[in-house]
């Protein structure tokens, strides 16, 4: 009995014989399934759904190319770590102000979103709030938007780049032969409005179209056309080459 007794206590010193074989095998398995990650097909969705989680966690821009989709968009940089100086402080001093305004401002709350990068902040407004479709000339209610990028400029020690984007389906016309001259011609418009309201020097500010080449999401569905059909305001330091 003295004996049955000890070979029982030595057994139990350390892990059952079956335990380490179930442990290799969840490591094989492990391993399998990784490498089936892997190869797989990762989904596009996801990956830019996590991408733009990563881009905004660390205030990183990044451009990736599929296809003719090339995602350009700043992002956000307020994160803790983040040291300040002048410029900084301006932009972020910028952020505030625009959002607290598409708060209270209904014409701006449901077109238009801010975004920051290290050099300056983007104002992005939908075309259609500025816009008829294939049109250059300013809506009555652009004016609002436009008072607000001009009040706002003033405020700041920034220059103004004004950004026009359209989505990819060809649109020709007399005026306008190419998606090329339209957005080109709307970003031109609002210049020359925000020019003719005064006190504004025009070498603070610059106008380019860019047509289809910078879309915010793929051209695939209607909902991202609309998305991709916008005017861009981007103040920026004036000691940057920003466009």
């Amino acid at each position: 009995m003295a004996l049955k007794k000890h070979e029982t206590l030595q057994s139990e010193e350390g892990a059952p014989s079956w335990m380490v074989t179930f442990a290799d095998l969840m490591s094989l398995l492990l391993t399998f399934f990784i490498l089936v990650l892997s190869f797989a097909n990762l989904d596009v969705v996801r990956f830019r759904e996590m991408l733009g989680s990563i881009q905004q966690a660390f205030g990183v821009q990044v451009k990736r190319r599929e296809a003719d989709y090339v995602a350009f968009s700043p992002m956000q940089f307020e994160r803790k770590d983040m040291e300040l100086n002048q410029d900084k402080e301006q932009i972020l001093s910028m952020v505030a102000q625009l959002r607290t305004i598409l708060q209270v401002d209904e014409a701006l709350k449901n077109s238009s979103k801010v975004e920051a990068d290290d050099q300056g902040v983007v104002l992005r407004v939908d075309s259609r709030a500025l816009f008829e479709r294939g049109s250059a000339e300013l809506k009555p209610e652009a004016r609002q938007v436009l008072d607000t990028v001009s009040s706002t400029l003033k405020d700041y020690n920034m220059n103004l780049v004004i950004r026009g984007h359209t989505d990819n389906v060809l649109f020709r016309s007399a005026q306008f032969p190419s998606n090329w001259e339209l957005s080109a011609a709307r970003a031109t418009a609002a210049l020359r409005y925000i020019l003719e309201r005064g006190g504004l020097s025009p070498t603070r500010m610059r106008a380019v179209g860019y047509a289809d080449s910078r879309p915010l999401v793929p051209n695939n569905t209607e909902e991202n056309r609309k998305k991709n059909n916008r005017v861009e305001f981007y103040y920026h330091s004036p000691d940057s080459s920003s466009w």
